[in-house]
């Protein structure tokens, strides 16, 4: 007999409607995706927190003790620790900063599809390619003042330190920055070049036929519908530049001094060379927290601007 119309469907062999077998096949396709975060983010997370609150270090592994919230006490009395978070807010706020205005420029350049721009835009992304201790290595050999194609000239004519960049404060840190503007600005550019090519260009064309200038069309229509894309690029590059390592270990090692010392290489430092894992926990929770911070205020930035977009 012809089923009814409108019956629900029969279950199958296993007892279950199609509606159950399905969600449970849309769950064991995620399945993996959860587990590889709760095992590679999450669990790592948790376990650092939970060495935070002990003084545990690798030369006694047998005789850690609870100390509660006492490393971060301990992390806000060090002047080390002080140093490295305005080491790392400096080294974000302009490498980051620069990287911004660099790739809005290159964007700008490339937002005319021709065929100048397709060949140049391969080019452009070449250093995405490349791991940051390799740009480490590689700025570290240029800039040396003994045998660097660049640092022996800049030494020589008294523009740098006679020792090298990386024994001045203000150029080491200075050197940092711009290691991370070469690799980084082609991805800054990238994500705003494609915020670019996903405007609405009849509004533009539309805003030229009425007689806006240039200037115009930038302020009132590209710039307020480039936000999110805008967030999106600094919020991302914010993120990676916080935890800065690679291209301090193979370059300044947090010196001359304590210039360059970041927070993830003062973790670091504290965790493999002097084995306090606890203290070293400390720091790394606190630099995630900052991270937390940067990614919450960002987005509420974003929710703001959309709204602010649609509203108009």
């Amino acid at each position: 007999m012809a089923e009814a119309v409108g019956e629900r469907p029969a279950a199958g062999h296993t007892g279950m409607s199609y509606r159950q077998r399905r969600r449970l096949f849309m769950a064991c396709l995620g399945l993996p995706a959860v587990l590889y975060v709760l095992f590679v983010a999450i669990w790592p997370i948790a376990e650092g927190f939970w060495y935070s609150l002990y003084d545990y270090n690798l030369l006694r592994p047998h005789r850690a003790t609870f100390v509660g919230l006492d490393n971060y006490a301990r992390f806000l009395e060090e002047p080390a620790a002080y140093r490295s978070i305005l080491n790392t807010f400096a080294f974000t706020i302009a490498s980051v900063g620069i990287e911004f205005v660099l790739g809005f420029v290159i964007a700008l350049l490339l937002w005319r599809d021709d065929l100048f721009n397709r060949l140049v835009l391969p080019f452009i992304l070449l250093p995405l390619s490349i791991t940051p201790i390799v740009f480490g290595l590689v700025a570290s050999a240029l800039l040396g003042a003994e045998f660097g194609l660049v640092g022996y000239y800049l030494a020589e004519w008294g523009i740098s330190d006679p020792r090298g960049v990386f024994a001045d404060p203000f150029q080491a840190m200075l050197a940092l920055v711009l290691i991370d503007v070469w690799q980084w600005t082609p991805l800054m550019a990238l994500i705003l070049l494609a915020g670019l090519k996903a405007l609405p260009t009849d509004l533009v064309e539309a805003a030229e036929v009425d007689g806006a200038s240039g200037v115009q069309r930038f302020v009132l229509i590209v710039f307020p519908l480039l936000l999110p894309a805008i967030f999106l690029a600094l919020i991302l590059r914010t993120m990676d530049a916080f935890r800065v390592f690679d291209s301090v270990f193979v370059t300044t090692r947090g010196g001359p001094g304590e210039s360059t010392n970041v927070l993830m290489y003062y973790a670091v430092k504290e965790g493999l060379e002097f084995f306090n894992i606890g203290f070293a926990s400390a720091i790394a929770m606190v630099t995630l927290a900052c991270i937390g911070l940067f990614a919450a205020l960002f987005i509420l930035l974003i929710r703001s601007a959309d709204r602010r977009v649609n509203a108009a």
